[in-house]
């Protein structure tokens, strides 16, 4: 029906009256539905890829002359017979109406400048993606990166099967809400208020990406969180019931504007939150409920300072691993010394006098990683927050156990009074919570107001930059505590990023209890309909410098987590003001992250399984081995091996790469580039069992042959 529809508005050029009369026949027909969640599965969207040379093959539309501004530009798809690259121009054969099938009778040929032509890629179409790095920012080392694509959504869901396939943890999207604003484009055209599909078409859009979503995230224990407004939160529940059938799945209420916002009526002062718990995902126990304070008198959560986990060697953050001097008479902590720098662990000093020096022994003797460092140790031992508990005579050291940052935060703020036994600790809480609850399905916190903690918020980040309606800050770490407090090295996903407020979140979160949580950022390059109108009048396109400077990513997500990171707006100035609520702190101060950004690109398949595009392929064999430490750029010399994975290209040199990757501990991933399944057989059964061996470019070329189709459903 959705083929009709666009026939009907095509026939409107020609013949209005008779379309009038069809249309009218059309809209009864539509009326006698089955009730439930009916919807046509449109034709697959397509995107432009500004910038991408034009190959011989390609489908391509041909753009308006430069300084040309038209409502409804030319949406026809051209089929390129070939490319003179002397003259610069292009014999082109249409394909019929955008989503033609090749085959079809050609019904006109032409020729156009090269210049003039812009590559289209549908959605049915098979792509094979690679990442060009266009910056990168490293303030700790050892930490895993988050990472920010530059890309249409859909194509980076399906690049990120190859890479992160049912290994995310989390993810948080804030989707378009079809308002009928101009906030969203569905085959390049803006879907219209009165456009009779428009619901459908949203709902064709976000099945799309919430089944490719599925297959990332992990089976076993994951959460989904989505947030809509009113327009589409019923027909989004019936959609994510129909995708996600065994998940727990509710609904949160969250109050975001309390000024209200007149929508035919009531204001509203709302918006909802979709929790999908897949697998044995269950809500973890936060501080705040989030709907209104619940008065306890628990004991406070100490924690222990040594970092849990078997992952957590002192070889993984040696900053981390430094002796801790308490008086073995009072067991107060007096001090700290320097890291620990040799190789032998059983000469590192265990006492001095009366001082005695506790390790972060684990449980296997080794040497691990405290959970803070030596500076903010001191820092929470002078207030009372931290201290020695008792000498565990197993590990032959002290047990030390602290107060993470929130709870420290309230107890400053006085939102959690306390009690002092004589020690000078803090034993009980006379009012408030610290062992934490299960959050509220309503939301009403003054921290979640959109307005303050997210306009203003961004505006103070990245002075004289515009961006509509972003979340406020403290609303997205709320929501994603609940759905990774209980995993510090959490993977976030959000393909629909906008300004970055995922990414900031998670590294507040990340700060506030020591985590390693890494966030994956998707959000295309798109201008404000009001800037192309401008930037067209001044003869520019997408793909010209200054159009793409002005576009989402580059204007907006990038210099906003980098200003998140290094604590200065875009123009080198320090940001003014506090974070507030759970971690308070100066923006300033920044974050011990790591981020790197980068744009997708369409890569021939050849060229790719000809070994010719290894720069490009790099980034996702990174992402896949954990996004952590050193990336393998080049391979020209046939093998490496980085912090967590290794590429072997020469098979000659196999018995070389085996005894490199056998030495790394760390070491989860092993590339094997052959054409010959017995080769990589062969070297498959030489790894270690913890590394996991990958053939390219089979692997890579198979996955993306195979989730071509998805763009027809």
């Amino acid at each position: 029906m959705s083929r009709l529809n666009d026939l009907l508005h095509q026939l409107g050029g020609k013949e209005p009256d008779l379309a009038r009369e069809l249309q009218q026949e059309f809209a009864a027909l539509t009326d006698r539905r089955a009730f439930g969640l009916n919807f046509e599965r449109h034709v697959p969207e397509a995107v432009e890829l500004p910038g991408r040379r034009v190959r011989k093959g390609d489908k391509v539309r041909v753009l308006p002359p430069r300084g040309e501004v038209s409502e409804r530009p030319d949406s026809r798809l051209w089929k390129v017979l070939g490319v003179d690259r002397t003259s610069g121009v292009a014999m082109l054969e249409i394909l019929g109406t955008t989503g033609a099938k090749e085959g079809e009778q050609p019904l006109e040929t032409t020729n156009a400048a090269v210049e003039d032509l812009v590559v289209v890629a549908e959605f049915r179409d098979p792509i094979y993606p690679g990442l060009i790095s266009t910056g990168r920012l490293e303030r700790r080392s050892g930490k895993p990166f988050h990472t920010v694509i530059n890309a249409e959504n859909f194509h980076a869901l399906e690049t990120l099967l190859f890479s992160n396939r049912g290994k995310v943890d989390c993810i948080y999207i804030d989707p378009p809400y079809n308002t009928g604003a101009k906030d969203w484009k569905y085959n390049n055209n803006y879907v219209e208020s009165d456009d009779l599909y428009r619901h459908s078409k949203w709902l064709a859009m976000m099945e799309r990406r919430l089944l490719l979503a599925k297959e990332l995230l992990k089976s076993d224990d994951s959460v989904l969180i989505v947030t809509i407004d009113e327009k589409e939160v019923h027909r989004l529940g019936l959609l994510i019931q129909q995708i996600f059938p065994d998940a727990k799945t509710q609904m949160v209420s969250a109050v975001v504007n309390p000024a209200g916002t007149s929508r035919e009526g009531l204001a509203r002062v709302d918006e909802y939150l979709f929790f999908v718990f897949v697998g044995d995902a269950v809500p973890a126990r936060v501080p705040d409920n989030l709907l209104f304070e619940v008065p306890a008198s628990e004991k406070l959560a100490w924690l222990t300072l040594i970092r849990g986990g078997s992952q957590w060697r002192r070889q993984s953050r040696p900053n981390l691993c430094y002796p801790i001097l308490i008086e073995r008479s009072t067991a107060r902590i007096v001090g700290v010394g320097d890291p620990f720098a040799d190789e032998d662990e059983s000469q590192r000093t265990t006492s001095d006098g009366n001082l005695d020096y506790a390790w972060p022994v684990r449980s296997d003797g080794l040497l691990g990683i405290w959970r803070v460092n030596g500076e903010r140790l001191m820092s929470l031992a002078s207030n009372g927050f931290a201290y020695a508990s008792k000498y565990d005579q197993g590990r032959g050291t002290w047990s030390v156990h602290y107060l993470q940052s929130g709870t420290v935060a309230g107890i400053t703020s006085g939102s959690l009074e306390v009690a002092r036994s004589g020690d000078g600790r803090f034993v009980q809480l006379v009012k408030g919570s610290s062992t934490g609850h299960v959050a509220k399905t309503v939301w009403n916190r003054p921290s979640h107001n959109a307005g303050r903690h997210g306009s203003e918020l961004l505006r103070s980040m990245i002075p004289g930059r515009k961006f509509p309606f972003p979340k406020s800050l403290y609303a997205v770490e709320d929501a994603l505590r609940i759905a990774t407090a209980d995993n510090p090295a959490a993977v976030v996903l959000d393909f629909f990023a906008g300004s970055g407020t995922t990414t900031h979140a998670v590294m507040r979160l990340n700060k506030q209890d020591g985590g390693s949580r890494r966030s994956i950022l998707v959000t295309n390059n798109e201008v404000a309909a009001d800037e192309q109108k401008s930037l067209r009048q001044a003869n520019l396109r997408p793909g010209d410098p200054r159009w793409e400077g002005l576009g989402i990513c580059e204007h907006i997500t990038k210099p906003r987590i980098e200003a998140a990171i290094t604590g200065l707006t875009p123009q080198g100035d320090r940001m003014k003001g506090d974070y507030k609520f759970t971690d308070e702190f100066p923006m300033a101060e920044g974050f011990e992250e790591n981020v790197e950004f980068f744009t997708l690109t369409y890569e021939a398949p050849l060229r790719v399984a000809s070994h010719r595009e290894f720069t490009r392929i790099a980034p996702l064999l990174w992402m896949r081995a954990g996004q952590c430490g050193r990336r393998i750029d080049d391979i020209s010399s046939g093998w490496d091996v980085a912090d967590n994975y290794g590429v072997l290209a020469d098979l000659d040199q196999t018995e070389v790469f085996l005894k490199a990757i056998a030495a790394n501990e760390d070491a989860r991933v092993a590339f094997i580039v052959t054409d010959e399944d017995r080769l990589f057989e062969s070297v498959s059964q030489e790894l270690p069992s913890h590394v996991e061996p990958v053939r390219l470019y089979e692997s890579y070329l198979r996955n993306f042959e195979i989730d071509s189709g998805r763009g027809s459903l």
